[in-house]
């Protein structure tokens, strides 16, 4: 994707240090951080400098390449940054596929630090590949004229490049349809509102942010063709964890007959959690809810309450979508049902 002219990928490793996109500082200033060791990334992760169930796998890849190099060989020291990388987000499984693989492919090799390097950068090449595909595949469902709404985000900030709920439309767009997408705020972090409009802005798609008690008086009015969302694990029955607030569209969606798509590759699969009761909710800060952070009239960076002072506030980062409530989910190898037969099919 580009910004500015210029190509970019949400995170990318130059040497031994990652970098990222900061989404943290998006929309307001574009800036690169750089992770040096494997502790910086794991703080990258876990205060969202880099966000989304692509992005965060493949900087759980890299952040072990840093670990195997950090160690001198060190198995103990490898362990302990491995427990220290999968705490940071837990209910997305991605980050869990990355960090296993390039621990299991290090481990055993006689150059462990060279081999974790390479088999990070293929897992971040195969997440790019993917969501590309993903993108072609559900471009086959949007007619020209469709207004598509989406939560959160899941576009190429989310991955390594294309994104998945978001590389459909940005197909269909380059293709010449005429798309229309409708961004839910996506609060408390307003990953929609900040996020997927910047990235529609600069792709230029046309698209209006609403906010995420309107999806229902959009969809009844009929001005929503269909809903394409994200995933951060989905289970071998076809239950997925998105963002929260994910399973209010889903039933807003069956009420009104709007097709429901997840858009997600396979790594973001885990067959050994049978159903969305398994995966782990993450809970996050408070302040995410009683606190904004944005530009004030000069332009400075204000943190201030929006909330009753002294009142606290629950924060569940994701919700569980029922298998039943979603019509299709879009892979980088085809659409399929979302039941356990059709997940199961794809490691076949």
């Amino acid at each position: 994707m580009k910004v500015g002219g210029k190509d970019y990928r949400t995170v990318w490793m130059s040497g031994s240090s990652v970098n990222f996109i900061e989404q943290n500082k998006l929309p307001f200033s574009f800036e690169i951080y750089e992770a040096r060791t494997h502790a910086d990334t794991c703080m990258a992760i876990k205060t969202m400098i880099v966000r989304g169930a692509g992005a965060i796998g493949a900087s759980a890849g890299y952040g072990m390449a840093q670990a195997f190099l950090e160690s001198d060989e060190n198995m103990k020291y490898v362990d302990e940054a491995k427990r220290c990388l999968e705490a940071t987000r837990p209910t997305a499984q991605n980050l869990f596929y990355a960090a296993n693989r390039v621990y299991n492919s290090a481990a055993g090799s006689k150059k462990p630090a060279r081999t974790a390097l390479e088999e990070a950068q293929r897992i971040a090449d195969e997440d790019a590949e993917n969501c590309m595909r993903i993108g072609e595949n559900g471009n086959m469902l949007i007619e020209d004229g469709f207004r598509i709404e989406t939560h959160c985000n899941a576009g190429w900030l989310a991955f390594v490049d294309f994104g998945s709920a978001l590389s459909p439309v940005y197909v269909a767009h380059r293709s010449g349809k005429n798309v229309f997408v409708y961004a839910d705020e996506t609060r408390p972090r307003s990953q929609g509102a900040r996020l997927t409009a910047w990235e529609l802005r600069n792709e230029g798609v046309p698209h209006a942010i609403i906010p995420d008690n309107a999806g229902a008086h959009c969809m009844s009015r009929g001005m929503v063709d269909m809903m394409i969302v994200g995933a951060d694990r989905i289970a071998a029955n076809g239950d997925t964890a998105n963002k929260i607030g994910t399973y209010e569209r889903a039933i807003c969606a069956a009420r009104f007959g709007v097709p429901f798509y997840v858009a997600a590759p396979t790594s973001t699969f885990d067959l050994d959690c049978e159903t969305g009761d398994a995966i782990p909710i993450e809970e996050r800060s408070e302040d995410e809810v009683l606190y904004q952070t944005g530009p004030d009239e000069e332009g400075v960076m204000r943190k201030v309450l929006v909330c009753s002072p002294g009142s606290g506030a629950l924060n569940p980062a994701f919700d569980v979508t029922p298998a039943e409530l979603i019509t299709g989910i879009i892979t980088e190898k085809g659409i399929i049902k979302p039941s356990e037969e059709a997940v199961r099919s794809l490691f076949s």
